[in-house]
């Protein structure tokens, strides 16, 4: 299964880690929660906010389990 169709088949509202190449050919990665997605888009909401991300640019994607409780201070 390649990462496009894992990423067109899981479920809206699973959180997602996505590895995809930007403009300069650098690999970074969006890791939030699947909002929406259409033909050629994903986008995932991270902790810096909403991120639109290119199917096409994406090599790697995967399900990640919910973040770690905060710690008590």
């Amino acid at each position: 299964m390649t990462p496009q169709e894992l990423l067109r088949g899981i479920p809206l509202g699973t959180r997602i880690v996505a590895r995809h190449l930007l403009d300069d050919g650098r690999a970074t990665d969006a890791l939030g929660w699947l909002r929406s997605r259409d033909a050629d888009h994903i986008v995932v909401e991270t902790r810096r906010g909403l991120e639109t991300v290119a199917l096409a640019a994406v090599i790697a994607a995967k399900e990640v389990p919910p973040p770690p409780a905060p710690r008590p201070r």
